[in-house]
């Protein structure tokens, strides 16, 4: 993967792309910028962004960041669609590494068109799914065509 801008990665900064294990960085992430984004941030400085497709039109809010305590990591965004003003919403978890931040923008750019969003399996905030199970989650994952977080490292967060 590339990045979009076409900038080299900054030395000593976490990788993007593929082997990265998170979200990819886009934008002009500066090393030595003041305050700690956007290597470290605050998951509620994140939650409300807008999520685009890669023609960017605009696909809904991220609504939530979900963490997989006992590993310690982000287990996936939750994607706010439709609706008005909460009513009629409709919600999709989005692997993690399925997004990418765009620090210009300020934004994330998920690699999939509206349309096949739309189509994919969501639910609503009165009917969350149960995420600790690993078939809806390894599902949810092979449906962004994303390996599982937890396959990289050989961790069970079921175990």
């Amino acid at each position: 993967m590339h990045r979009i801008d076409n900038t080299p990665e900054p030395p000593g900064m976490p990788p993007s792309g593929p082997g990265a294990k998170g979200a990819a960085i886009i934008g002009g992430a500066e090393q030595h910028s003041a305050g700690p984004g956007p290597f470290v941030m605050a998951s509620d400085t994140l939650e409300g962004n807008k999520v685009v497709d890669p023609s960017g039109e605009e696909i809904g809010t991220i609504d939530h960041i979900m963490l997989d305590v006992l590993g310690g990591r982000i287990a996936y965004a939750v994607l706010a669609m439709g609706g008005f003003l909460g009513i009629g919403e409709k919600l999709h978890a989005l692997p993690w590494s399925a997004l990418t931040l765009d620090t210009r923008r300020k934004c994330f750019v998920l690699g999939v068109e509206r349309e096949r969003i739309k189509a994919a399996p969501g639910f609503d905030k009165e009917h969350w799914p149960t995420m600790a199970n690993s078939q809806w989650a390894t599902t949810i994952h092979e449906y962004y065509g994303i390996s599982p977080y937890w396959e990289k490292d050989r961790y069970d967060p079921w175990a």
